[in-house]
């Protein structure tokens, strides 16, 4: 059956998930593109039902992900380009959008690797920020993404949009900004902040150990309980006119030097 209403109660069920309450209380989320479906489904995430439009499709493989996934138990709804629009946040949809199960993990459920290369993001409010973030930690493969005091649905269909499917590869938990500094402290493991408050520069600090760099708030940074408590204060420099970056592009630059001194090896990180 070709779904062409929007008071469809599937239609109108899956609409509902473009609010956070509703995506919370019902313990699922919507993935959207065939990278973000094919990924998911790789990296083991259930998904109870896949709406798809095949005139929006861009190439030829759709079809043999869907197969996979309803062997695997999902059930597919074929919508009318109207239908696909409605329930996409993209502005060109590819044609496929999923209902998935999410699960929120703790510090439990992440590895604890002393010499690990953690990343810290406390109090992020973008989704496009908080997923470009794991898109460069999953980059570097780095060992964990802490996500603390959040500010944003970790499972905002924008979040795993701008990570790519990263979220489903890069260990993420989340937690409270004292949880996690005390996580780390017992690992053994040194927080690194960025700050144009010192003279240290980023190159100059030693993240060949185990170390976690933490990141705050794109409007006002880290808190002063990350700012007191961090171990390495390093500033990256900035020679223009602007005295600050993108909280997502200092990330980056933070985790490509970490990973450039660990010599690019997955293995020390």
């Amino acid at each position: 059956m070709l779904l062409t209403s929007a008071k469809n109660p599937k239609v109108k069920s899956a609409y509902e998930l473009r609010e956070r309450g509703e995506r919370d209380a019902r313990g699922v989320t919507l993935l959207e593109g065939y990278r973000e479906l094919s990924r998911g489904h790789a990296a083991g995430i259930p998904m109870k039902e896949v709406f798809y439009c095949p005139e929006m499709f861009l190439g030829r493989n759709e079809g043999a992900l869907l197969k996979t996934l309803e062997d695997s138990g999902a059930v597919l709804y074929e919508c009318s380009p109207d239908i696909l629009r409605k329930l996409a946040y993209r502005d060109r949809p590819e044609g496929l959008i999923a209902v998935a199960e999410m699960k929120h993990k703790t510090l439990a459920d992440i590895p604890a690797k002393p010499g690990g290369l953690y990343l810290v993001a406390e109090t992020i409010e973008k989704p496009g920020n908080l997923g470009s973030i794991l898109r460069s930690a999953d980059a570097v493969a780095a060992t964990a993404v802490i996500v603390c005091d959040k500010r944003t649905d970790l499972f905002n269909p924008n979040v795993i949009r701008a990570s790519t499917g990263a979220i489903f590869s890069m260990p993420v938990a989340e937690t409270t900004s004292e949880e996690a500094l005390a996580w780390l402290k017992d690992l053994g493991i040194r927080t690194l902040a960025a700050t144009p408050h010192t003279d240290f520069k980023h190159t100059e600090a030693d993240m060949k150990s185990g170390v976690a760099i933490v990141v705050g708030a794109e409007q006002y940074g880290l808190s002063p309980f990350w700012m007191d408590s961090a171990d390495i204060k390093v500033v990256i420099p900035m020679l223009g006119r602007m005295d600050s970056l993108n909280v997502a592009t200092a990330a980056t630059i933070l985790l490509y030097e970490a990973a450039r001194q660990r010599n690019w090896s997955t293995e020390s990180n």
